[in-house]
């Protein structure tokens, strides 16, 4: 795949590539649609993120092998 392709040919070398590439991205794309767990907030996976951020940062602050 190129980095920026043009819009008139494919980023695909073959028409089966292409279609094959859509087959997946489409069930993936479905596969998330059906899920049926629970779902997140942006803000809390952020603040869980941050929480393990700042967790990581003291453990390693207080590690001299750290740095």
């Amino acid at each position: 795949m190129s980095e920026n392709p043009s819009p008139i040919e494919s980023e695909f070398a073959t028409a089966e590539e292409a279609e094959a590439y859509d087959r997946w991205f489409r069930a993936k794309v479905q596969m998330s649609i059906d899920d049926q767990r629970p779902t997140a907030s942006h803000e809390d996976v952020m603040a869980a993120l941050r929480k393990l951020i700042e967790t990581k940062r003291d453990i390693n602050a207080s590690d001299p092998m750290a740095n």
